[in-house]
């Protein structure tokens, strides 16, 4: 081989690095380290923060969403795919727009759950959790009547799935905090466990799932040391799982596995879809309803990397 042939074939391999390095900065971008904060907002109205987690796919539209749930992101961004939450507090309501692609006020959502929008509060330390379906106006201004907040900091989730402009029917979950005024103390995060009970019910949680892996929860309902098996139909399925996770917040909707059935009675054993994209410990709330009354059980899941 000649001097001039290895000079040029030299350059051509160089160029060849050069460009996969440009593709690969560009295809990872500037997302932080797993577990940092992602810079939350002193008041409702504050700056957006807008990171994607470690792990996240990317659909054609460029939204981001975490694998196996549709939804956006982590739920730590206020504004998304052109899609942006802006809202306060009001007294006991938080008070609150979702504006789309066009700069316009969105009225047109699809049904998630049976439900347009699924609003959560949520205090800083975990505590104090509230998951409530807030009433939209004509003119498009959602308002969630609220539960008395504790003295601190908050964050208001709005998960829904817009029914137009470029991200309709994808899952998005957009979030903003909300100081509330004074003496705030934190609330220590319960240790980990594999059950809790609520209202005489007792609600075990199994299974090991992993960071940024798909995996399964088993959760099982019993009272008295009975098998509860009237679980009644609550938002199409006999339990609503969602889990915060501690330090960031960050939210994640775990799907049930098996739709209600009309007429059935559910339990005692339920199997949701869990894929959580950060180590450490996250805070389960599940969801459950019999005789017509609505039970929140809430536990601790430590997560492996």
């Amino acid at each position: 081989m000649t001097r001039t042939t290895t000079t040029t074939r030299r350059a051509l391999l160089a160029g060849a690095a050069a460009a996969a390095l440009a593709l690969t900065l560009t295809a990872c971008g500037s997302d932080p380290m797993p577990g940092m904060d992602h810079g939350a907002a002193p008041s409702a109205t504050g700056s957006p923060a807008g990171h994607d987690m470690p792990g996240m796919s990317h659909g054609p539209d460029g939204m981001a969403g975490m694998p196996g749930t549709g939804h956006g992101a982590d739920g730590l961004a206020a504004e998304q795919g052109g899609y942006r939450l802006d809202g306060a507090l009001a007294g006991s309501e938080y008070r609150f727009t979702v504006t789309g692609p066009d700069g316009k006020v969105l009225t047109d959502y699809q049904p998630e759950q049976t439900k347009e929008m699924h609003f959560y509060a949520i205090r800083s330390d975990l505590s104090g959790f509230q998951h409530l379906h807030p009433v939209r106006g004509a003119d498009g201004a959602w308002t969630a009547p609220l539960a008395a907040l504790q003295p601190g900091e908050w964050r208001m989730y709005a998960s829904f799935v817009p029914g137009a402009g470029s991200g309709r029917g994808t899952g998005l979950v957009l979030s903003r905090t909300a100081t509330v005024a004074g003496q705030a103390v934190a609330v220590p995060l319960p240790a980990a466990a594999a059950s809790t009970t609520v209202d005489g019910y007792t609600v075990a949680v199994a299974g090991t799932p992993k960071a940024g892996a798909a995996g399964e929860l088993t959760v099982t309902v019993s009272k008295d040391g009975k098998p509860v098996t009237d679980l009644q139909p609550y938002l199409e399925t006999y339990a609503h799982l969602t889990a915060f996770h501690a330090g960031d917040q960050a939210f994640a909707h775990l799907h049930p596995e098996d739709p209600a059935t009309a007429g059935a009675g559910g339990g005692p054993s339920l199997s949701f879809h869990a894929e959580l994209p950060q180590a450490g410990d996250w805070r389960l709330f599940l969801q459950f309803q019999t005789g017509g009354t609505l039970h929140t059980a809430a536990l601790t899941l430590n997560v492996a990397g």
